[in-house]
C-alpha cells in the first residue's frame, strides 16, 4: 500500500546481524493511524469533566465535585480491567483485526452517549461502556509483537504506540478544550437556546467520533490481520483497500500477496518437481499429497499452557510498574499546585506544603514533559534497550527510580531559585524510567509468551492487570496524601510509591529474558513437524509406486511365461481377412 522510504530500503547494519529491510513499517503505519484515535477520544475529557459534572448540579461543593468526576474517569479503568480477559481470549478466537475494529466502535457508541448525558450516572454508565467495548490495550501489543518476527527490531516497533499514545494525549486535550462548551467559547459562532447551547460537551465528542470512523476505515481497508491460523482467510476489508488504492495509483503501486510468501516459507524447501503450479494437470498422486497436508491441517495441536512462570512473573511486574508511576502523575500537579506551608519543618520526615504555582505554569511544564516524552520514546528506548539488553535495562530503571519518589517531596526545602531547575529534573526523570519501563515490559510479556496461539489471552491478563492498577494507584495514593497532610507528614504517599518500587524492582531479578523468543521457537518446531510429516508423505507415495511398478512388473513376467511370445515368428505375415482353405477339404466340383 505504501513505500517503503529509501532510508530502509536495502538498508542492513554489518556484523549486528540487523536487516532493517525487512522491518513491517507499512503495516505499523496503519496500526499507528488505528491507535491514535484512541487517546485523542480518551484524553479530550479531561479538561472540561470538572465543568460537565457542574453542569449536572449534582453539589455545589468543590471537593465533591472533584470527587465524582474521578468516579467518571474510574469507571472507565474499571470496566475495562473486567473485559480486558475477555477481548484478548476472543482476539484468539476470531483475530486481532476484528477485535480492534469492535474495540473502535465500542469507543465511539461510547462517545455518543457522554456526549449527550444529562446527568452523573448517564455519564458513568457512557464510560463504562468505552471500557467495556474496547480491550485494544492488550490486542495492540498482541498484533504488534506478532508483525515483528525478528528480536532486533522489537525496541524499535515497540516505541512506536507509545510514540502515537503521547502525540494523541497532547492532540486531545487540546481539541476538548477548545471545542466544549461552544455557545460560550464562540457565542458569536453558537448561538444560545441552540442544540450545542442544551448539550454544551456534545462538540468535542462528535469531533471524536469523526476521528474514530476515520480510524475504523483505515483499519478495516489496510490493516492486516497478523493472527497465526487467521491471517490466511480471505478478508473482503483489504481486497477493496486494494482495489482502491490500485484505481487511484494505477500499476504503480504493487501489493504484496501474503499467500505467496507463505506457500514459499512452507514449501521452499521441498524439491523442484513438488512445487505446485496452476498450470499443472491435478494428477491422481498428488491428491493424496494434499489431502495429507489438509488432514495435517485439521488436527488441533495441543493448546499450550498460556501463564507460564515467566508470564506470571512478567504480568505481577507490569502491574507493580502501572500502579506507581499514575500515582507519580497524580501526585505531581497537586505537589506543584498545592501552596506553600507556614508549618514548622521539623527534618527529617514532617513537613508540608508544596510549591504553590499557577495553572499555567504547570501546563507549560506538562506540556514539556509530553513533548520530552515522544522525543524519547523514539530515540532513547530503542539506544538503550540496543545496547544494554531489554531485561537489563528494566531492572536499572526500577532500581534507580525509588529515590526519585524519595526525593520529589523534599523539593520544597530547597532555596526558591533552584526549586523549578529541580521539578524540571523531576519531571525529565520520570518520563525517561516510564519510556523505557514500559516497551520493556511488553516486549519481555511477548518474548515470554509460549505461543502466539495464546498471545492475546496473555495480553489481555496483562491489560487487565494495569487498568487495575491504575483504578486503584489514584485511590490509594490520594488517600495516603490526605492523611500525610493531615498528619503533616507529606512524604507518606511519595514513600509509599518508592516502596512499591522496590518491591518491583526485587522482583525483576526473578524474571528471565530468552535468547530467542519462546514461541518463536515452538512455532518453527511446529513447522518443522509439519514439513517432516509432508516429506513422510511424499516418502510413502514413492513407495506406493514403487510397489506398483513392481506389481506390473511381476505381471509383465506372468504373462510373458505363459504365452512364450519368444517364440513368435514376427515375419510370418497371414491374411486374417479370409480364411484358409483346408487341405482335407475337397474342392469344389467342376
Amino acid at each position: 500500500m505504501f513505500k517503503r522510504p529509501a532510508c530502509l530500503q536495502g538498508r542492513q547494519r554489518n556484523g549486528a546481524g540487523e536487516d532493517w529491510s525487512t522491518f513491517p513499517i507499512r503495516q505499523l503505519f496503519v496500526l499507528a493511524l488505528v491507535r491514535i484515535c484512541e487517546p485523542i477520544a480518551f484524553m479530550s475529557i479531561f479538561p472540561y469533566v470538572y465543568h460537565m459534572v457542574e453542569s449536572f448540579h449534582v453539589t455545589d461543593n468543590d471537593q465533591k465535585i472533584a470527587l465524582y468526576a474521578g468516579m467518571i474517569t474510574s469507571s472507565f479503568t474499571f470496566a475495562e480491567f473486567s473485559a480486558g480477559m475477555f477481548w484478548g481470549r476472543m482476539s484468539d478466537r476470531i483475530g486481532r483485526k476484528p477485535v480492534l475494529i469492535m474495540g473502535l466502535i465500542g469507543t465511539a457508541m461510547s462517545m455518543v452517549a457522554f456526549g449527550f448525558a444529562p446527568n452523573l450516572a448517564t455519564a458513568m454508565v457512557a464510560r463504562a461502556l468505552g471500557g467495556l467495548l474496547n480491550g485494544n490495550i492488550g490486542v495492540l501489543q498482541t498484533t504488534v509483537a506478532e508483525i515483528v518476527t525478528v528480536k532486533e527490531h522489537q525496541p524499535r516497533a515497540y516505541s512506536i504506540m507509545p510514540f502515537v499514545w503521547c502525540l494523541g494525549s497532547i492532540i486531545g486535550p487540546a481539541m476538548g478544550g477548545a471545542l466544549a462548551q461552544p455557545c460560550e467559547n464562540y457565542p458569536w459562532l453558537f448561538q444560545r437556546n441552540t442544540f450545542f447551547d442544551r448539550f454544551p460537551f456534545l462538540l468535542p465528542n462528535l469531533v471524536c467520533i469523526v476521528v474514530l470512523l476515520c480510524g475504523i476505515v483505515v483499519g478495516t481497508l489496510f490493516l492486516e490481520e497478523t493472527h497465526p491460523e487467521k491471517k490466511h482467510r480471505r478478508d473482503p476489508g483489504r481486497e477493496l483497500g486494494h482495489w482502491l488504492i490500485s484505481l487511484c495509483w494505477g500499476s504503480r503501486v504493487q501489493l504484496p500477496d501474503e499467500s505467496d510468501v507463505d506457500e514459499k516459507y512452507f514449501y521452499g524447501d521441498m524439491p523442484p518437481e513438488y512445487e505446485s503450479a496452476e498450470s499443472s494437470p491435478c494428477l491422481g498422486p498428488v491428491g493424496d499429497v494434499v489431502s495429507t497436508e489438509c488432514d495435517l491441517e485439521g488436527q488441533k495441536s495441543p493448546a499450550p499452557k498460556t501463564f507460564t512462570r515467566q508470564v506470571i512473573l512478567t504480568i505481577v511486574a507490569y502491574g507493580i510498574l502501572a500502579y506507581h508511576s499514575v500515582s507519580f502523575d497524580q501526585l505531581m500537579p497537586v505537589f506543584l499546585s498545592t501552596p506553600k506551608s507556614d508549618d514548622s519543618i521539623v527534618l527529617p520526615f514532617k513537613f508540608t506544603g508544596g510549591l504553590g504555582l499557577q495553572t499555567k505554569t504547570i501546563g507549560f511544564m506538562l506540556a514539556v514533559q509530553g513533548v520530552y516524552s515522544m522525543i524519547a520514546q523514539l530515540w532513547l528506548f530503542p539506544f538503550v534497550v540496543k545496547h544494554f539488553g531489554t531485561l537489563r535495562t528494566f531492572r536499572f530503571v526500577l532500581l534507580a527510580w525509588p529515590p526519585l519518589y524519595l526525593a520529589v517531596p523534599y523539593l520544597i526545602l530547597l532555596p526558591a531559585k533552584l526549586q523549578m531547575s529541580a521539578v524540571y529534573v523531576a519531571l525529565i526523570s520520570k518520563i525517561t524510567f516510564h519510556v523505557i519501563a514500559f516497551p520493556a515490559t511488553a516486549i519481555l510479556l511477548a518474548n515470554a509468551a509460549p505461543s502466539s496461539k495464546v498471545l492475546g489471552a496473555i495480553n489481555g491478563a496483562a491489560a487487565s492487570t494495569a487498568s487495575l492498577s491504575r483504578a486503584f494507584g489514584p485511590t490509594v495514593t490520594g488517600l495516603l496524601h490526605s492523611k500525610g497532610l493531615e498528619s503533616g507528614h507529606s512524604v507518606l504517599a511519595w514513600w509509599a510509591c518508592g516502596l512499591v518500587c522496590v518491591i518491583g524492582a526485587i522482583q525483576s531479578f526473578w524474571m528471565e529474558e530468552a535468547s530467542e523468543p519462546e514461541r518463536f521457537k515452538n512455532e518453527v518446531s511446529e513447522v518443522e513437524m509439519k514439513r517432516e510429516a509432508m516429506s513422510d508423505g511424499y516418502a510413502a507415495q514413492e513407495s506406493d509406486i514403487e510397489e506398483e511398478e513392481q506389481r506390473l512388473l511381476s505381471l509383465r513376467s506372468s504373462i510373458d511365461h505363459e504365452y512364450d511370445i519368444t517364440n513368435l515368428d514376427l515375419n510370418a505375415t497371414h491374411d486374417f481377412a479370409q480364411p484358409q482353405p483346408d487341405s482335407n477339404t475337397p474342392g469344389p466340383r467342376v
